[in-house]
């Protein structure tokens, strides 16, 4: 199978966890910010992450890719509902959190924005729906403090989590995604968290790329 993907979207990550978690293995390819033309022949419409099945035949909208692989083989990983709390945090977090991540992904070095007609395309998409990168840039601070305070709240609701689910093809594409920005003040449960999953599921963290 092939899951064709940005290296930087966090519904993505969704996707290359599974197989990392299953042991399955699969092709990752690119798709390049501006490229509308590949993801619309695939499945009718600009949209990622893409799984393309062995069959032939293609596959949108994360959770749905997750569940199809899942099925695979072996023992279920993402057949429970998410963690009410968790998600609950997710939806609190959101607004910080992107504000933080985006303008640093369109600074990033990604794959998917290796030219610089990508990268203009990348950044055009974004500011159209988050205003001035260089506005965002200088709301740091502020950010910041929201984003911390959210994490501490994190702290309690991962110190005891033993076993992978559903609810961490919510959390951890979220969390991968804040390792980019720098001055995030994980606690001690979330890095743990971050470290483990990120073994276990085969993805990297961008805390090289903090910014």
């Amino acid at each position: 199978m092939k899951l064709h993907i940005y290296e930087h979207c966090p519904f993505c990550v969704r996707g290359q966890m599974i197989f990392g978690l299953k042991n399955i293995p699969y092709e990752k390819v690119i798709i390049m910010e501006g490229d509308a033309d590949t993801p619309t022949r695939m499945v009718g419409r600009k949209v990622v992450p893409i799984l393309e099945k062995d069959d032939g035949s293609f596959m949108a909208e994360s959770m749905d890719i997750v569940k199809y692989v899942d099925a695979q083989g072996g023992q279920l990983i993402a057949d429970t509902p998410v963690d009410a709390d968790i998600e609950a945090w997710a939806k609190a977090a959101a607004e910080p959190l992107y504000k933080l991540v985006i303008p640093r992904f369109t600074q990033g070095e990604f794959p998917e924005l290796a030219t610089p007609q990508a990268r203009a395309a990348y950044l055009a998409r974004e500011e159209k729906a988050f205003g001035s990168m260089k506005t965002l840039m200088n709301a740091t601070p502020g950010l910041l403090d929201e984003m911390n305070h959210k994490l501490r709240e994190l702290e309690a609701l991962v110190a005891d989590r033993e076993h992978i689910d559903t609810s961490d093809f919510v959390l951890f594409p979220l969390l991968r995604s804040l390792s980019i920005v720098k001055g995030v003040e994980f606690g001690p449960s979330v890095s743990g968290y971050m470290v483990s999953m990120a073994v276990e599921s085969k993805v990297s963290l961008l805390a090289d790329q903090a910014r």
